[in-house]
Formats: C-alpha cells, structure tokens, sequence
C-alpha cells in the first residue's frame, strides 16, 4: 500500500483552517496509509494553538519563517516522508472519495509523475475555480490557462471535461505527485516565492520524460485567493516575474525567441490596461517584474543549462501553438473549442 501525506501548508490562515480543515480530516479517515500535516510558514495568527487544540490527529511541521509557497513546501517536504504527497492548499474543501482516484491514478499509471483533481468554486459550487479547473495548458508564448478557464472567462462544470487526459499542467491548490521525483527534480523554484511554481515544475517533470494528468473522477472545492487576491499588485509582479523566468528556463529556443519579440509589447499593453482602470500598482508591477527578470539573467541562464541537458521533446508535446489571448480576445473561444494536444 501506498504511502500518502496530504501536506497543507499555511500561513496566518487560522480562519481557513477553521473553514476548511474538518473536511480533509473527514476525508482520509479510513484509508490506509493517508494522513494530513500542517506545515507552517511562520505564522504569527492562532494557527498553531487552533491545530493543537482541536485537530490532534493532524501532524505539524513548524518552520521559523514565512518561506514562501515554494520554499516553504520544498523546506517542509524534506522532513516528511511518503511516496505521495498531496500538496494542498488551506482554503480547499474536500469531500469524501477525492483522496483515492489520485493514489490509484499513481499506484496504476507508473510513467505519471503528477495528478490532480478538478477544482470547483467552493461559493459557486457547480462553477470551475480560477486557478485550476479542468487542468492547464500554455500557449506559445508561455500564457497558462485551462479547461474551463481561459483568461477571466471562468465556465461551469457541465461534464464537459470529464475526460482524464494528459496535459500540461494542474493546479498547486491540490496538486498530487511522486514524492521521490519532487525531490530529485529539486522541487519547486525556491526564487519563485509563490505562483506559477507547479507550472514550472510541472514543465520540467515533462522535459524528464514523465507525464501530467487530471483525474476528474476526483473534485474539490477551492475558495481561492486565500493570501493574495486576484488584482493584489504583488500578486501580478509575482505572476508576470515567474511566468518569464519559467519560459526563459525551459521553453524552447524558438519559443524562447519569439516571446522575447511579442511579450514586451503585450505586456504593456497589459500594464497601460491597468493604468487606464486607475490601478498605478499593478501598473507598476509589470515592469518591475520585468527588471527583476532582467537582474536574474545569470541565475536564469545557468537554470536553463541544466533543465535542457536532459530535455525530452516530451515536455513541449502539451504547450497550444497558438496565441489564447488572440482566441479568445478576438474569437471569444473556450478551452473545449480549440485545438489542444492531447
């Protein structure tokens, strides 16, 4: 049998694991070789009196600091050992049977790296979840976006993507994988600090040979936003920053080329939006992620070399050749409405 951690990692979200937490605890009773840990970033909240108190079956991993989501989940993760686990985010309600699917996809399908199941909107529960639905695909110029939500566009879930398939990537907010691979692949992007970093590694799980594939016998429901919200100008820097330093480390060469033509000019046209809505901030942010992306340049290029030394053709099978924002700012067009590998 299996070995599986659901591992949440929290930071002064007393109030989610309130919420959110009974249901993961309710969820894993009876299966064998599950449990839940807490790893905690540092809170300064009554996160650590609240888990004490009232879940004592639930382990907890304290850390003296807030890392961050990737850090933090590659520094917890060290002392926790599984031959799955379950990285989950604190705001994700779970009923029963969404645990199994993901341990059998992995138990019977030994050349998947990593699983997931479809995200729900925990307040519009028959409504996909903006940060992972039906799982993800990117385009050629590295823009993420999903069965079931493409840019803003967020569609219900009518069984239109039911299907379980291999693609690009899935969401960090529940995101299940080989425990031995997050490590020998050195985990998440520590520099990322948060966003973007389960793309990221998802991408180069791929460039190794292995697979991603969303399970949607397996639902889940995700609040969203627990930390930073939707228009959080740190939340658009962070995005914007690893999103470019992602493509930069593992895309292609021609990809790596062409976005470096077309991107500025998206961007700032991205940035000028946010000027015209009146939102200086996020304005701002664009380009200083850009700066900072500029400043990474050495560290970049040497991650680069590294991810490419082994780089099957594998991980770029799953990436849209065309451009989603031309799709659907022009045509309007949904996931289910192109043409995406499979």
């Amino acid at each position: 049998m299996s070995k599986s951690k659901i591992v949440i990692l929290n930071w002064n979200g007393e109030q989610h694991l309130k919420r959110f937490l009974p249901s993961v605890v309710r969820s894993v009773e009876g299966i064998e070789g599950c449990s839940v840990v807490v790893a905690d970033n540092g809170s300064t909240d009554g996160s650590l009196a609240l888990l004490e108190r009232d879940f004592p079956s639930v382990e907890v991993v304290r850390l003296d600091r807030n890392y961050g989501f990737a850090e933090g989940y590659n520094r917890a993760l060290q002392t926790i050992q599984a031959d799955y686990y379950i990285l989950l985010n604190s705001d994700v309600e779970t009923p029963r049977g969404w645990v199994e699917p993901l341990i059998q996809c992995l138990d019977n399908c030994p050349e998947v790296a990593a699983c997931a199941p479809k995200l729900r909107f925990s307040e519009v529960r028959d409504q996909f979840e903006y940060a992972g639905a039906a799982g993800g695909y990117i385009d050629f110029l590295g823009y993420p976006f999903c069965r079931g939500r493409v840019l803003r566009a967020i569609e219900k879930d009518e069984g239109q993507y039911d299907d379980a398939r291999d693609l690009f990537w899935v969401s960090g907010a529940a995101y299940c994988c080989r425990a031995e691979l997050f490590h020998r692949l050195g985990g998440f992007d520590g520099d990322y600090f948060a966003h973007m970093e389960e793309i990221d590694l998802s991408w180069r799980l791929q460039l190794a040979g292995w697979k991603i594939r969303i399970v949607p016998e397996s639902k889940v429901y995700h609040y969203g936003g627990g930390t930073l919200s939707t228009d959080s100008p740190r939340k658009i820097f962070l995005n914007h920053r690893n999103n470019l330093a992602m493509l930069f480390k593992c895309g292609t060469p021609m990809q790596c080329l062409v976005a470096l033509l077309l991107r500025p000019g998206l961007d700032c046209l991205a940035a000028l939006t946010y000027l015209a809505q009146g939102h200086t901030e996020n304005f701002k942010a664009v380009f200083r992620a850009w700066w900072e992306v500029i400043g990474w340049y050495q560290m970049l290029k040497e991650k680069r070399r590294k991810v490419r030394e082994c780089a099957s053709a594998e991980g770029y099978r799953y990436i849209y050749r065309g451009s989603i924002l031309w799709q659907y700012l022009i045509g309007r067009r949904k996931a289910g409405e192109l043409n995406l590998p499979k």
